[in-house]
């Protein structure tokens, strides 16, 4: 039971796996600091919690607790009941129907006597309906991105884009008549980046769309924060980071990797068994590492959110196949567009003495195996950072949003990976595939990301790392606040 003493922090993550693993871990780390932790997930998302990992898994500890709030849409049909809602629905829902739910739930806290009172809200960038709580009963808010600062810079150029006459898209030709290549220039840090590597919501005919409008507000509504965090060092973005503090006027905490930080503030071994994982992991395939040579297999995964055609899914399958190396590939059962995910059987003949098929894992355990050489990824920000955090390479296949943004990073920027340009072909996947186990361009990656491993440890390990001591000023700032 914390002390009614204690400082009592409100965590709210976007409801998406790639948003609440952030927000967990840093809700782990306020812990430790002696915060009080209230984490808020959907009824959704907390009832897929419970048939993923057990119905004791969500009773917390007595000074980490979870509690809910509804996410406005309507439940889903009975197929659907373990597959990541739509992206666009659920912005405009939490936007439109959690305020009032979430407001009740901070009076309920603010009237129990089991729980010190309320000291801040740390919401995600994206539930901008909790800064209007926050103001109303004036609690400081904090709010965390947890996707890169470069993706970030990115969708603060939606106006100027609008202004300058770029968006909305003339009519849908432009998608693919090579007007996405044009480059712009106005950004430090960004200098040559294509208009298709921006985050990809700006790719529309429509002045009014749902995803342009709400990134837009969302990300300029951070500006009355109390201060944003960040998942990132200094290093890695150090460029646009000073770029984006020329434009924001609130404190700016880069306090990541914050798996990096975890380890080395001392996990407390009572939190380890909280996880978030909607989906049950399998083990199994970390014993299948267990028996393969070193950097002798690639890991193949898409995310939580990602989904593709049939065809690209047979595509993938093939390039993997005809490289003749060994692969992990998580399958999720809802990747595929309206139907299940279905390989080929033959293809499964001719994997079956070098390939692992599995559905969901615990991806941060796989990413540190010795066994992994290669990451075939959608570049989502928390696979870029694991895959850094392992010093393992990347083969990027941008889906949307700030997918399209860090993979141009990787590629062009930090040099620890490649992107898959255009529609998925057997033959490409499986020319890059060799290049990342086995080519010069690969080795060149490789180093990369064994000297951004080695820079990351040093932000987050001594006193004297960016990220060790932006976090404790974070911490202060809570404490202050």
């Amino acid at each position: 039971m914390g002390s009614s003493s204690s400082p009592h922090a409100v965590c709210v993550p976007f409801p998406a796996q790639g948003h609440i693993n952030p927000m967990l871990q840093l809700a782990k780390l306020l812990h430790q600091k002696g915060f009080h932790i209230t984490f808020v997930n959907t009824e959704y998302n907390h009832r897929r919690l419970l048939k993923s990992r057990g119905p004791e898994s969500m009773d917390g500890r007595p000074n980490f607790r979870f509690e809910t709030i509804p996410d406005g849409l309507p439940p889903p049909s009975e197929e659907a009941a373990d597959s990541t809602q739509d992206v666009p629905s659920l912005c405009a829902s939490t936007k439109k129907n959690c305020l009032a739910p979430f407001r009740n739930l901070l009076s309920k806290l603010k009237n129990s006597t089991e729980v010190p009172a309320v000291s801040c809200i740390v919401s995600d960038c994206i539930m901008g309906f909790t800064m209007e709580a926050s103001q109303q009963l004036k609690i400081p808010n904090f709010l965390l991105w947890t996707a890169s600062v470069c993706s970030y810079v990115g969708f603060l150029q939606y106006r100027t884009l609008i202004q300058k006459g770029f968006v909305p898209l003339k009519d849908a030709s432009y998608l693919t008549n090579g007007y996405l290549e044009t480059e712009i220039d106005w950004i430090r840090g960004m200098e040559g980046i294509p208009l298709k590597a921006l985050p990809s919501f700006f790719r529309t005919t429509d002045l009014e769309d749902v995803m342009l409008s709400f990134a837009m507000v969302e990300v300029e509504n951070a500006r009355n924060a109390s201060g944003v965090i960040f998942n990132t060092f200094d290093e890695l973005e150090d460029q646009v980071l000073m770029h984006l503090s020329s434009i924001i006027p609130n404190p700016i905490y880069t306090v990541g990797p914050l798996q990096f930080l975890i380890r080395n503030q001392g996990e407390e071994n009572n939190l380890n068994n909280i996880r978030t994982n909607l989906w049950k992991e399998q083990s199994s395939c970390l014993k299948w590492l267990d028996s393969k040579q070193p950097k002798s297999v690639i890991y193949v995964n898409f995310g939580s959110i990602t989904t593709m055609t049939s065809e690209q899914l047979v595509e993938f399958a093939w390039g993997l196949a005809n490289s003749k190396k060994e692969f992990l590939w998580i399958i999720r059962p809802d990747v595929v567009n309206d139907e299940s995910a279905i390989v080929p059987v033959e293809f499964l003949e001719e994997i079956k003495e070098r390939g692992f098929l599995g559905s969901w894992c615990q991806q941060e355990e796989v990413l540190s195996h010795s066994a992994i050489g290669g990451f075939l990824t959608h570049g989502g920000w928390n696979s870029t950072l694991e895959s850094l955090c392992g010093d393992v390479p990347m083969i990027c296949w941008p889906f949307f949003s700030d997918q399209m943004t860090n993979s141009w990073f990787c590629q062009n920027k930090w040099r620890m990976g490649m992107e898959i340009g255009g529609d998925v072909n057997r033959n490409e996947i499986e020319k890059l595939v060799n290049e990342l186990m086995n080519g010069d361009g690969g080795k060149e990656m490789r180093k990369n990301a064994m000297e951004w491993k080695s820079k990351a440890e040093m932000a987050t390990s001594t006193p004297t790392g960016s990220s060790y001591m932006n976090f404790e000023k974070l911490i202060s700032n809570l404490l202050l606040s």
